[in-house]
């Protein structure tokens, strides 16, 4: 690791550049898997414990290759793309691992798309094969499916032909029962059993680290959600770097109950414990607070990952002491700002005594910021850290130019973590990427005179009250020290005589009330005037993405319809 010195901005301005060793990984997934299987062969692997089952690494390496051979019967092959559609199983993980051993790009479909929305997916980049549950929650796959390809009810399976799928040649069905024109995932596996494994590793040694090996659709507040397009090189390294800074070793256990199709799930957990040998362990297909309370006390974790309002859930437990959390040391909050309150809690109640905070995005791989154990627990509770290795990040002002330590601006993100682009789609990857190869990455942020980074908002979320700019982020942060405040989330709303004004909605804490004019006089004097919500109210719960990202835009919407705002509509 670099000196602490290198880590701070350069030249008096907010740019900074991480440690340079060790040195990058130039290798592929499977290359990284086989090292592993190979190092520790009896130790855990995987563990899922909804469905049962528990691999070591070497069942867990022999179990990939039986999909991945029979992938290769079906003529898949080395460029196709093919999706998966399904909650966090095991099915998912092996998916993921024999697309990588034959080269095949993983196109990941979040588990809460609708019809347009896979359809659209499906054919922006061409899948060629998709790897389907059955259902999950209130969304039916397998009838989507039917709906959009009725050819399925005669097809043969694996010979898909499909008007509006075109590129759709297999559809293969997580799940014992038969589907017509689909085949079963199970039975893929069977047909590779008698795996030829010096023909995967033919191809498997045809890969380049740079090959594009990953596709994540990305949704934004705007137009056609996006495929950012990773490379074994951008998400093996990220994955390991991320475990680094938790100190992560083969002696750890990760609990996973954040969404295999997100960065989250498959980078910095699945690609994580791959990199350093760790055990992973799925508590549930879907995040539940008490079957992920289970998983750890059960399986003895010593690390999790979650979004805030994951922790958040948990911490709300009236039995959370009934539960044994003291193999828990480390793991990771991020996918949306951490509250300081939620994370003072998680170390004094989850005895996460090391738990790290992460910044990032699915175009940078994820992660570009990361706390660590040895930082003070001030800097762990409100910032991001410090810049990871091999990244280097500078804030600038509207015009480009880079500001000064401590002054608020636009994050731009440079090095290995950055994306490749979006798939098919030059126009909004030149839009991303400028020339000199710097990710702009919408997030308003702050990188102070020791290096560390403080996530202050989004470009599009910041509004403009009389004339004052407003950052949700820092009113949000103001509201979480009222103690009825269980979660809140700040927007504007249209103001005729202000052209914005300011609206909180708020999750009260178990057991405790507070009244609109309570919130807005804890306010008054505290914080600027232009900043104290006008409108504030009380909400059973907060529209997310699966993520557990704050659908502001939904919050919104729902203000200006019960307050009858008229919106003016632009040409």
């Amino acid at each position: 690791m670099n000196a602490v010195a290198d880590l701070l901005p350069r030249n008096g301005v907010a740019h900074v550049v991480g440690a340079t060793t060790p040195a990058l990984w130039r290798k592929t997934i499977p290359a990284a898997l086989a090292e592993t299987a190979a190092a520790f062969p009896d130790r855990d692997a995987a563990v899922f414990l909804e469905q049962g089952v528990r691999w070591t690494w070497v069942e867990f390496a022999a179990e990939v290759d039986a999909v991945a051979a029979g992938f290769l019967k079906l003529g898949l092959k080395t460029g196709d793309r093919v999706g998966i559609w399904s909650p966090n199983r095991a099915e998912w993980v092996l998916t993921q691992f024999a697309t990588a051993r034959l080269g095949i790009i993983l196109v990941t479909i979040n588990p809460a798309y609708r019809l347009a929305e896979v359809e659209y997916v499906l054919n922006k980049v061409g899948c060629a094969a998709l790897v389907t549950a059955a259902a999950f929650k209130s969304s039916d796959y397998l009838e989507m499916l039917q709906t959009l390809a009725p050819e399925l009810a005669t097809a043969t399976p694996g010979a898909l032909k499909a008007a509006k799928l075109p590129s759709l040649r297999a559809v293969i069905r997580v799940g014992a029962e038969k589907t017509p024109g689909m085949l079963n995932f199970a039975d893929v596996a069977v047909s590779g059993d008698a795996v030829d494994v010096a023909a995967l590793d033919a191809i498997t040694a045809m890969l380049q680290p740079d090959d594009p090996i990953n596709i994540q659709f990305t949704s934004g507040t705007t137009g056609a959600p996006k495929g950012a397009t990773l490379s074994h090189v951008n998400i093996i390294n990220n994955g390991r770097f991320v475990v680094a800074a938790q100190r992560f070793t083969h002696a750890d256990r990760l609990c996973i109950p954040v969404p295999l199709y997100h960065c989250f799930g498959m980078v910095m957990g699945v690609l994580g414990c791959v990199a350093s040998g760790a055990a992973m362990v799925f508590p549930s297909e879907g995040f539940d607070p008490e079957a992920t309370l289970k998983a750890i006390s059960a399986e003895r974790c010593t690390a999790l990952y979650g979004v805030p309002t994951m922790f958040v859930a948990q911490l709300q437990r009236p039995d959370l002491k009934a539960f044994d959390l003291s193999s828990l040391r480390t793991g990771i909050m991020a996918g949306a700002p951490c509250p300081t309150e939620v994370m003072k809690r998680c170390v004094s109640e989850m005895n996460l005594a090391d738990v790290t905070i992460a910044y990032g995005m699915t175009e940078t791989s994820p992660v570009s910021f990361q706390t660590a154990a040895d930082d003070p627990l001030d800097r762990r509770v409100s910032t991001v850290g410090r810049v990871q290795p091999h990244v280097e990040v500078k804030v600038v002002d509207e015009h480009g130019q880079t500001v000064a330590p401590g002054v608020q601006g636009e994050i731009c993100t440079r090095g290995y973590v950055v994306m490749r682009g979006y798939w098919d789609d030059p126009e909004r990857t030149a839009e991303a990427i400028d020339a000199e190869g710097w990710m702009h990455t919408g997030d308003l942020g702050v990188i102070d005179a020791e290096g560390y980074c403080n996530i202050t908002g989004r470009v599009k979320d910041m509004l403009i009250r009389g004339g004052e700019n407003v950052y949700p982020r820092e009113v949000e942060e103001f509201l979480y020290r009222h103690p009825a405040v269980q979660e809140v989330q700040v927007f504007g709303v249209p103001d005729k005589r202000f052209g914005e004004e300011v609206a909180a909605w708020i999750v009260p804490r178990q057991g405790q009330t507070a009244t609109e004019d309570d919130i807005r006089a804890f306010c008054r004097g505290q914080i600027a005037h232009y900043k104290v919500p006008r409108y504030v109210r009380f909400k059973t719960e907060l529209p997310m993405t699966v993520t557990g990202k704050a659908q502001k835009f939904k919050m919104r919407e729902a203000m200006i319809e019960e307050l009858g705002i008229e919106v003016e509509q632009t040409a």
